[in-house]
């Protein structure tokens, strides 16, 4: 089951689920809509190592924007802050953003109970494309979970994205043992 808006309102009010900042008129029918962080990074080298710690430059998005290119992953980041404590959040993008060509993950859209941070978003496009900061980028979808969690992800010790940021951060699979 998905929240609707006065749940989620419900749940904002009780502190299971926290957005920072939050603005009523981004409250939809039951999601709530997230904005282009300032910050980008691209990665350093053309070609990524699964096994290796593949370094990225961060860059601060100009006021009259950036444009995309194809060809190119972007790693972007929300400017909302979100905690979820007792609900699994999706990100999905807006249907505005993909109509420009814009997709805001390549496969991470699912946040784990426990999560606590802002989203980094893996942002390629179809063709070139302007974005600005502050844009409307995506929207939290939040799903009912069954059972009780064992272990919640802000408490995990082998967790890989648990550091409060503002900026993107780049994929952290090096960590992983295979």
């Amino acid at each position: 089951m998905i929240l609707s808006d006065k749940r989620i309102l419900e749940e904002i009010d009780k502190g299971t689920i926290i957005i920072e900042p939050f603005n009523p008129e981004c409250l939809g029918t039951n999601s709530y809509d997230v904005h282009l962080g300032k910050y980008l990074a691209t990665y350093k080298d053309r070609v990524l190592d699964a096994k290796a710690h593949n370094k990225i430059d961060h860059f601060e998005i100009p006021k009259e924007g950036y444009v995309l290119h194809p060809g190119t992953l972007y790693l972007g980041v929300t400017l909302e802050y979100t905690e979820t404590h007792a609900h699994i959040p999706f990100l999905e993008g807006k249907s505005s953003t993909g109509r420009l060509g814009i997709d805001i993950h390549a496969t991470a859209g699912k946040g784990d109970v426990g999560f606590c941070n802002t989203w980094t978003l893996e942002i390629s496009c179809a063709q070139p494309v302007r974005i600005y900061a502050g844009m409307p980028i995506g929207q939290l979808i939040y799903f009912m979970i069954q059972g009780d969690i064992q272990t919640m992800y802000n408490t995990k010790t082998s967790a890989k994205y648990n550091n409060k940021t503002t900026k993107p951060v780049e994929s952290m699979m090096w960590k992983n043992k295979f």
